[in-house]
């Protein structure tokens, strides 16, 4: 039989998996301590990124990462890896939904009606309140997110759950850090502090359509409810805090350090929210 490298031109057999010349010419003298190396060094890269996401990120994201760091390689061959050195993400938990829509307060109709598609900033806010556990009792955390490029824009933790230490407090973060400049639609469920006649006095004078979503359907405000579950099974599930101090300083990492600057999203084509905002501002400033 031809010997192979007569058949293909070195170039060929190069390209054909996917390494330069002279790795090819080491692999044909060894293959076995070739891959062997490869995967060795690919191995602490990888473990670069697992460590980088503090363990949040599974073989798709870290072979994302990997990819955009120009290092060509598969995700089948990045999953192999990490279960023979036995490294795997987080193991998520089950996400409870709570609402409290028990209240005599008027409901706004759903004009979100699911379509989380946009064209831009400012056109689609959604938020949602959830409780973390600490040593010292309940801690409320209320965000408001820009589905245009899935950025926490506004954000509010406290002990209570009163209206203005919970959605006011994270409205007026959103509205300052991302000032409206066309209507706004701004979905919620139907909970009492969303309804709330203190809240509702925040839209006046301003172009915003208050939205709800149906009684007793979670589906309606999914993008919401996503990053609570992202949040807590990243990272709240495998805490304990002894003091809300602890959780808020945390959590505060969590959203402006990871989520907003660092975590890639599916969704976003595999971008983070800030490098998502930029490009929008960008292609904005060309377009004025």
């Amino acid at each position: 039989m031809a010997d192979h490298k007569a058949i293909y031109p070195v170039e060929k057999m190069s390209s054909f998996f996917g390494i330069n010349s002279s790795s090819y010419y080491k692999w044909s003298k060894d293959p076995v301590g070739f891959w062997q190396q490869q995967n060795s060094e690919l191995l602490v890269k990888l473990k670069a990124v697992y460590s980088m996401s503090k363990g949040r990120y599974g073989s798709p994201r870290i072979t994302k990462e990997l990819n955009a760091d120009g290092i060509k390689v598969s995700r089948p061959r990045i999953a192999r890896l990490m279960g023979r050195n036995g490294i795997k993400s987080i193991i998520k938990r089950k996400y409870r939904i709570t609402t409290n829509s028990n209240h005599l307060y008027p409901v706004n109709a759903n004009l979100l009606l699911r379509d989380f598609s946009t064209t831009g900033t400012g056109e689609k806010w959604v938020s949602d309140i959830t409780y973390i556990r600490t040593g010292e009792g309940w801690l409320y955390l209320t965000v408001v997110m820009d589905l245009a490029d899935r950025k926490i824009i506004g954000w509010s933790m406290d002990n209570s759950m009163s209206a203005g230490s919970t959605v006011v407090d994270a409205w007026k973060m959103a509205i300052k850090n991302r000032p409206l400049q066309d209507e706004l639609i701004f979905h919620s469920d139907r909970g009492i502090q969303y309804a709330s006649h203190e809240f509702r006095r925040c839209f006046k004078g301003l172009p915003v359509l208050q939205s709800m979503s149906r009684k007793g359907n979670c589906w309606d405000n999914a993008i919401a409810e996503s990053f609570f579950k992202t949040l807590k099974t990243e990272m709240v599930y495998h805490r304990k805090f002894e003091t809300r101090a602890q959780a808020k300083l945390e959590i505060f990492d969590y959203i402006e350090v990871w989520y907003n600057r660092k975590r890639i999203h599916s969704a976003l084509d595999y971008q983070t929210p800030v490098q998502v905002e930029r490009a929008m501002m960008k292609n904005k400033t060309q377009a004025a």
